[in-house]
């Protein structure tokens, strides 16, 4: 049983980042619709929805992060991920939740309450099974893999929720997170395994096929799908652009706080700091 929703933090002024918000105020947190959106090309070619999915998603990047990027970098203690100093327990504890999340994502898939989710089952790019082989390895190595924590039981559990009632909002949560992990979850596994794993290559960042080939074929089935929806459907969409870089931020983050290793009974190979360090994340496009 998954506790209450918790809603998106609106009390404080996000930070700007991969899956971090932009420094708005909390008032103005919310996705702006922007005017009409052109369906064509210059030249009449007809424009796949992706890649409005995909503006909406990079213009809450820095600029030195994508070019298309609108937001600006204002915290100074913000780093780039190779000044990272990620901990072993906080990349385990990210491991379980960053399953639990997709765990969910698929088992809404299979279950598919509506037809339009049964088209994104077996894509290539699921990641469940893969981590379960990354947690039993851990397992086998002699570490204590903890249950999953508030960051993933929040988001799986508003996922579920909004699946059941909107998929055109549900379906801007699924391409997010697998155009993530495919993008910036690389960028952030060679930096994690070169420091805490020896250059051990996780299953999570392994795909069977050609990773390119597996993505051209998402966003073919996602233009596909996208097809038969009204403008006000397509904009409901990019309007949770906003919530799912909000509500999966937390995750990533997991990985270079510097906490305590009492519940994976695990010693980080590099020194540990209490101290919680801001992660200035990669591009997820």
């Amino acid at each position: 049983m998954f506790p209450p929703v918790l809603s998106p933090r609106t009390s404080q002024v996000p930070k700007p980042g991969f899956l971090n918000f932009p420094a708005w105020s909390a008032e103005k947190l919310w996705y702006r619709r922007p005017a009409m959106t052109a369906e064509r090309r210059p030249g009449g070619e007809k424009r796949g929805f992706v890649e409005e999915m995909r503006s909406v998603a990079m213009k809450l990047h820095t600029r030195v992060q994508a070019a298309e990027g609108e937001m600006e970098a204002r915290a100074p203690e913000e780093q780039p991920v190779e000044k990272w100093e990620p901990t072993l327990d906080g990349y385990l504890k990210f491991l379980v939740d960053v399953k639990l999340v997709y765990d969910t994502l698929e088992e809404i898939i299979d279950e598919a309450a509506f037809p339009t989710y049964a088209e994104f089952r077996n894509t290539g790019l699921e990641r469940s099974e893969k981590l379960a082989k990354d947690l039993d390895w851990f397992r086998e190595k002699g570490y204590a893999v903890g249950e999953p924590s508030a960051p993933g039981i929040t988001y799986a559990h508003y996922l579920k929720q909004l699946s059941d009632k909107d998929p055109q909002a549900f379906i801007c949560h699924f391409y997010n997170v697998y155009f993530a992990n495919s993008a910036g979850g690389r960028i952030i596994s060679k930096k994690v395994t070169k420091e805490i794993l020896d250059n051990k290559e996780l299953e999570f960042y392994k795909w069977d096929g050609d990773l390119s080939h597996l993505l051209q074929s998402m966003r073919d089935k996602l233009n596909r799908v996208s097809e038969n929806w009204s403008r006000d459907d397509k904009n409901r969409c990019l309007e949770e652009t906003q919530k799912s870089f909000q509500f999966y931020r937390d995750i990533p983050e997991i990985i270079c706080r510097g906490l305590q290793t009492a519940n994976t009974g695990a010693t980080p190979k590099k020194k540990n700091s209490n101290k919680f360090k801001i992660c200035n994340f990669p591009n997820i496009i």
